[in-house]
């Protein structure tokens, strides 16, 4: 008897490759809470200090950086990074012979940027 092999297809995008709705922009707002988590952590905050900052309650701080980051829309977390001291700067380009876009979450400090694919609206 052959042992059958399983193979799994991946995305590149852990929350397509599970299936959930709006897999784009998950992916796109997990890296904007990473940021955020990374600025709290850099500055040494506590999730209280962090709270009092940006306006947002400190459990709701903690469940966010823990990855429960659902009912917070990119706008508003967008105003928590301003609201830490990080400007956030959108850059429109359009792309050639009408091509798909593609949504980029890019941290300056690090000099890289990782792409996330179109979000479709």
């Amino acid at each position: 008897m052959m042992d059958e092999k399983l193979v799994a297809y991946r995305t590149g995008n852990v929350f397509a490759d599970l299936g959930l709705e709006n897999p784009e922009e998950e992916l796109a707002k997990s890296r904007i809470v990473a940021k955020i988590a990374s600025v709290i952590r850099e500055r040494n905050l506590t999730q209280a200090q962090a709270a009092s900052i940006t306006g947002i309650a400190q459990p709701k701080i903690s469940s966010m950086v823990r990855g429960h980051f659902e009912e917070f829309s990119s706008d508003r977390l967008y105003r928590v990074l301003n609201r830490l001291g990080v400007s956030v700067i959108l850059k429109f380009e359009e792309e050639p012979e009408w091509s798909p876009g593609r949504t980029l979450v890019a941290d300056s400090e690090e000099n890289s940027e990782e792409s996330a694919p179109a979000m479709a609206f």
